[in-house]
């Protein structure tokens, strides 16, 4: 049963924001307290979207759309299990949260924001991942910010990331095992 059967927060989380905003970071803090199954939505994108990427160009609409629906999938099947989880994903567009969150009331949105010279500098200091920072223009730029109407819950990423994963916790209504 999962958590928004239970009378609780919600059944799924979304993370979302721009890359090296922090989202994998906190989607495995809040994993790893609730003990619920995370994902990242890196894992979800095809070969030839990775091959793209690495080789320095954003991906368009038209890529996106086995990945979105992949992740759109996963969500769906951990709330026909009855299940939670916990998935990170740019989500930089209203049509891609529509796909991902649509009308499911029982997932809710974590969004990442930051200014472009932090999280530069942070993506200017990663290791070991696809994206060069170059691209972080392109995702600043796809960047639709969630509107009231998609219920996000925003989140300052220059603030420390346990004060980061507190608020989250609290606001959404979870405890150390996911429950009220």
């Amino acid at each position: 049963m999962s958590n928004s059967e239970k009378g609780g927060g919600p059944a799924v989380i979304v993370v979302m924001g721009v890359a090296s905003s922090g989202k994998t970071s906190l989607g495995e803090r809040l994993a790893e307290h609730l003990g619920w199954p995370f994902r990242d939505a890196d894992s979800f994108h095809p070969p030839q979207n990775v091959a793209k990427m690495a080789g320095g160009t954003p991906l368009n609409d038209e890529d996106r759309k086995p990945w979105l629906a992949a992740i759109a999938t996963w969500i769906d099947e951990l709330r026909a299990a009855g299940k939670n989880g916990i998935v990170t994903c740019s989500a930089l567009k209203r049509a891609y949260r529509r796909i991902i969150i649509g009308d499911r009331p029982d997932v809710a949105l974590v969004y990442l924001k930051g200014s472009r010279e932090l999280i530069g500098a942070r993506m200017a200091a990663r290791q070991h991942h696809f994206m060069p920072p170059a691209l972080l223009d392109s995702q600043f730029a796809a960047l639709e910010e969630p509107g009231e109407d998609e219920r996000p819950l925003v989140m300052p990423v220059e603030l420390p990331k346990d004060e980061i994963e507190r608020a989250v916790l609290t606001k959404l209504g979870l405890t150390r095992f996911g429950l009220n």
